[in-house]
C-alpha cells in the first residue's frame, strides 16, 4: 500500500484515509454519550508496529492500514503535519524502567524530549504522568489514563488537542424539544442563521437517512454534526458521517432539497416576505461537554492488539531485547461545543509488561431548518485534508444556565475576532 506523503501541514491522502478508516471502525462500536480520537491512537500503534514481530506485527499493520515497515515514518509524518496546524497540539511521551534497554534505532524515531524514567514508585510515577497529561492538554485532561502496575516496563503515550472559533458564532437560547429526556431539564440551545444553504445536506446511507451540518471554524478546523433517523444506532450514524467525508457527492445539499420534511431534523419551507430576501438556513442545536474513557484492549481486534497481549512470549524485539507484551491501553477524551467555538483533547497510553522468554516463531506475514434536538453525532476535522481529529455522540447536552448580570457565557473566547462566514 502506498502510504502517501505528508509535507508541511498537508496530510497525505492515503494516511488520512487510513486514520479515518480506524475512526469509522471505532465509531461502529460507539455507544451513547462518548467521544474518541483515532489520531490520538494511530501514531502510537505505528511506533509499536515498527518494533513488533510475528502475528503482532501483522495485526498492527492491518489495523493501521499501512505496511509495518512504513508505520513509524507515517506516524512521524502525521504528528509533524498535525503540529504544523496553529490550533492543533500533539505530544508523544515514553517512560521506561531504568533496567529496560531500548533499541537505539527505535528510540531515535521518537521525539528527542519524549523519554522519561519509571522509578518503580507507583504513586510518584502516576503523578509524573498526570503532570505530563495536564501540561500537554492545557489542563483539559488532568491525568493520564490509569494503566501503571508493578509489572509495567514501558509506557508509550500521546496527547492531542484542538481548538477552533466559529467563523459565525451562535446565539445562546433555551432549547425546547419534544424529545423526552432532553425536555425534562431545560437545555442550553445554540441558534444561528446563514445564507449558505449548502452547509447542510442529507444522505441516503445503507442504514438510513443522515443529516449533515458543517460548522466552519478558524484555522481550517470544522465540526460536522450528524443526525440520523430515530432509532438509528450511534455507531451507524458516526460511521456514515466518516464515509461521507470521502464520498461527498452522495450528499444532497440544502439548495437542492425538496420542500417539506427533507431529512432527519430538517424541513424546507416557503415563506412570504414583504421584501426580496435571500434564502436562509436556520440552525438549532445543543451545547455540549462530553467526556469518555476507553479501554482499548476491550476492542483489541480493532486496534491490532490481539496477539500483542499474549504474555507467553515477547512481541516487540525491535523495541527491546527484553520480551514485552501489551498489558494495558487506554484513552481519555473530551469535547466542548459552545456558542463561540469548539475544543477537544485526548490522551492515549499503552503500557507494556514483561513476559516469557521468546520462543522460535513460524508464521507467514501478509502485507435549511436543521434541528439537532435529540441525540446526535459529531466529527471534528481538518477542512482540507478531511482528517477526523475527534468524534463522538451527544446524549446529555448542557443544561441552560442561570446567568447573572455580571456573567458572560464562554468568556474565554470573548476577545476573539470573527471572520466572515462566506
Amino acid at each position: 500500500m502506498r502510504v502517501g506523503t505528508l509535507t508541511g501541514d498537508r496530510v497525505g491522502d492515503e494516511v488520512v484515509r487510513a486514520v479515518n478508516r480506524l475512526t469509522g471502525r471505532w465509531a461502529a462500536t460507539a455507544q451513547d454519550g462518548t467521544v474518541f480520537s483515532a489520531p490520538g491512537v494511530w501514531p502510537l500503534l505505528g511506533f509499536l508496529a515498527d518494533g513488533a514481530t510475528g502475528p503482532a506485527r501483522t495485526e498492527l499493520s492491518e489495523a493501521l492500514g499501512v505496511p509495518a515497515d512504513q508505520a513509524a515514518r507515517a506516524a512521524r509524518q502525521l504528528l509533524r503535519a498535525l503540529a504544523a496546524r496553529p490550533a492543533v497540539d500533539t505530544a508523544v511521551g515514553l517512560w521506561t524502567r531504568r533496567t529496560l534497554e531500548l533499541r537505539p534505532e527505535w528510540e531515535a524515531g521518537l521525539p528527542a524530549e519524549a523519554h522519561g524514567a519509571l522509578t518503580g514508585d507507583l504513586a510518584a510515577d502516576r503523578r509524573a504522568l498526570d503532570t505530563w497529561a495536564a501540561e500537554r492538554t492545557g489542563g483539559l485532561i488532568d491525568r493520564i489514563p490509569a494503566l501503571l502496575t508493578d509489572s509495567t516496563e514501558l509506557v508509550l503515550a500521546g496527547a492531542l488537542t484542538m481548538r477552533t472559533r466559529w467563523l459565525r458564532p451562535f446565539t445562546e437560547v433555551r432549547l425546547r424539544t419534544a424529545y423526552a429526556p432532553w425536555a425534562d431539564v431545560e437545555r442550553l440551545g445554540l441558534r444561528r442563521r446563514s445564507a449558505v444553504l449548502d452547509r447542510v445536506g442529507v444522505a441516503d446511507t445503507p442504514d438510513g437517512w443522515v443529516t449533515e451540518l458543517k460548522v466552519l471554524g478558524s484555522d481550517a478546523l470544522d465540526v460536522h454534526l450528524l443526525l440520523g433517523e430515530e432509532g438509528m444506532a450511534p455507531g451507524r450514524v458516526l460511521a456514515a458521517g466518516v464515509d461521507l467525508l470521502h464520498r461527498p457527492r452522495t450528499v444532497v445539499p440544502g439548495s437542492r432539497l425538496p420542500y417539506g420534511e427533507a431529512g432527519p431534523g430538517l424541513r424546507v419551507v416557503r415563506e412570504r416576505s414583504a421584501w426580496p430576501e435571500p434564502p436562509t438556513l436556520d440552525v438549532l442545536t445543543a451545547a455540549y461537554d462530553v467526556r469518555a474513557d476507553h479501554d482499548l484492549l476491550a476492542h483489541h481486534e480493532l486496534f491490532g492488539l490481539t496477539a500483542a497481549r499474549d504474555t507467553r512470549q515477547g512481541h516487540f524485539p525491535g523495541i527491546s531485547a527484553f520480551p514485552l507484551a501489551i498489558g494495558a491501553g487506554r484513552q481519555s477524551a473530551l469535547a466542548r461545543f459552545g456558542a463561540l467555538g469548539f475544543r477537544a483533547a485526548a490522551v492515549t497510553a499503552f503500557g507494556a509488561i514483561g513476559c516469557a522468554a521468546p520462543s522460535p516463531l513460524r508464521y507467514v506475514t501478509t502485507r435549511v431548518d436543521a434541528a439537532f434536538d435529540r441525540p446526535f453525532g459529531f466529527l471534528a476535522l481538518h477542512r482540507h485534508s478531511r482528517l477526523v481529529l475527534a468524534a463522538g455522540w451527544v446524549t446529555d447536552p448542557l443544561p441552560y444556565p442561570e446567568y447573572t448580570d455580571e456573567q458572560y457565557p464562554d468568556d474565554e473566547y470573548e476577545n476573539d475576532a470573527w471572520e466572515n462566514d462566506e
